[in-house]
């Protein structure tokens, strides 16, 4: 989440991402509590030549946000405007937090199609960087997008739908906040399910030797490597009509893991998606093709076990399904998704770079919220869609307000 607070210098606040790695000190902190005061504001900065970058809960770990000129904190831009029982689509102000969507969705009887275990994002930020949980038949939280509202350069209103302009929506599923302020996001709904899960700690070989077969038998399965004595937490998520409650609760451990202990319950999705994070950290993670993510995990191991034997958090691997838009990790291919973390308190960056040497060597594709070194030159070679997205990008912010010196080592430098 972001931090706001007073600053002995020029600016009255100075902003911090969640993990504290980021900071950076806006002329202006606004917070807009609707589309028209969004409109407003990025007129004004438009007009006095400001770069624009939006806030929602700063849980990016790389410098998205960051900006000398005008910050716009969405925190006040919260709810849900509607839902639509016979589409089964729900329209959402973009700086409504995941943890907010559950039990209102819930009373009227729909629920998301998926969601990673973190879910203290804003749904813009969540869309704007394809934050994803995990099944091998399912797409990131973007790929549940069916329409968008974004104020571009100069203040202009833009919706935009796979119907009514697709080249612009499929770059607009996930942009990076490169095309402008989104102030409304319309998403697909399933109908309110239970969901059965199972954490297991067992050998990683063990792990390892059945992993296709539980990857293709489960909704969801993911697995937590934990360095410190080779063994692995499995999670599988699966629909049941098992009542409420069945199993034995759990208490997820604080900070870097699952719980200790086994676990077997039934509960609404909602509840069941989200484990507690009290301890901060920061995060690196790659998508590598589905094919080669057995291998590349074996690498990262391979890397902790004989060089970085200090690093105790867990390497997290899960699936995804391959989708068509521009700029998601997994667009045009089946994905495994493979997570290094690093309390935030301690360094971190010879294990990262060591790391990212062999997700690159696995055409790996960074998530765009969390730390790579990737530039402009390295990520068009690794997304077919890439001179599509540019063109989208030029259309749309022609002066590159919404660019902030990280973006600009993206897509321009």
């Amino acid at each position: 989440m972001s931090q706001a607070h007073n600053s002995p210098n020029a600016s009255p606040e100075s902003w911090t991402n969640w993990s504290g790695l980021v900071q950076c000190q806006p002329n202006q902190i606004a917070r807009p509590k609707s589309e028209a005061e969004i409109v407003e504001l990025v007129r004004a900065a438009s007009a006095a030549n400001q770069t624009i970058r939006v806030a929602g809960s700063g849980h990016s770990f790389t410098a998205l946000c960051a900006t000398e000129d005008l910050l716009l904190s969405l925190e006040g831009h919260r709810g849900i405007e509607s839902v639509d029982p016979a589409t089964g689509q729900a329209s959402i102000d973009s700086g409504t937090k995941i943890h907010d969507l559950g039990e209102p969705l819930s009373i009227q009887g729909w629920a998301l199609e998926n969601q990673g275990d973190v879910d203290v994002q804003a749904i813009a930020g969540a869309v704007s960087t394809g934050t994803h949980g995990t099944g091998p038949n399912l797409g990131s939280i973007s790929t549940q997008v069916v329409g968008l509202r974004i104020v571009t350069d100069g203040g202009d209103v833009l919706d935009c739908s796979i119907d009514t302009d697709a080249e612009v929506f499929r770059a607009a599923q996930v942009s990076l906040g490169s095309l402008g302020v989104i102030t409304s996001v319309r998403l697909r709904l399933l109908p309110v399910y239970k969901l059965h899960e199972r954490v297991r700690r067992e050998p990683i070989d063990a792990c390892l030797e059945q992993l296709d077969r539980r990857i293709a038998d489960n909704r969801h399965f993911e697995f937590f490597w934990y360095p410190a004595d080779d063994a692995a937490f499995t999670k599988t998520l699966n629909p049941t009509d098992l009542p409420i409650g069945s199993g034995a609760t759990h208490t997820p451990a604080a900070g870097a893991g699952l719980a200790s202990s086994e676990t077997d319950r039934v509960e609404l999705s909602w509840r069941i998606f989200p484990t507690v994070r009290e301890n901060r950290f920061n995060e690196m993670e790659f998508s590598v093709p589905a094919e080669r993510g057995v291998e590349c995990f074996l690498e990262v191991r391979d890397l902790v076990r004989r060089k970085h034997t200090d690093m105790t958090w867990p390497v997290e691997y899960r699936t995804q399904a391959a989708d068509e838009i521009f700029l998601s990790p997994a667009s045009g291919r089946a994905t495994v998704a493979i997570s290094i973390h690093q309390a935030a308190t301690l360094p971190h960056e010879a294990f990262f770079a060591d790391a990212e040497q062999i997700f690159r060597r696995h055409q790996g594709r960074p998530h765009w919220a969390k730390l790579h070194s990737l530039g402009r030159n390295d990520l068009a070679t690794l997304y077919p869609d890439w001179d599509r997205f540019q063109a989208v990008r030029a259309q749309l912010d022609p002066r590159g307000r919404f660019l902030n010196a990280h973006l600009r080592r993206l897509f321009v430098d």
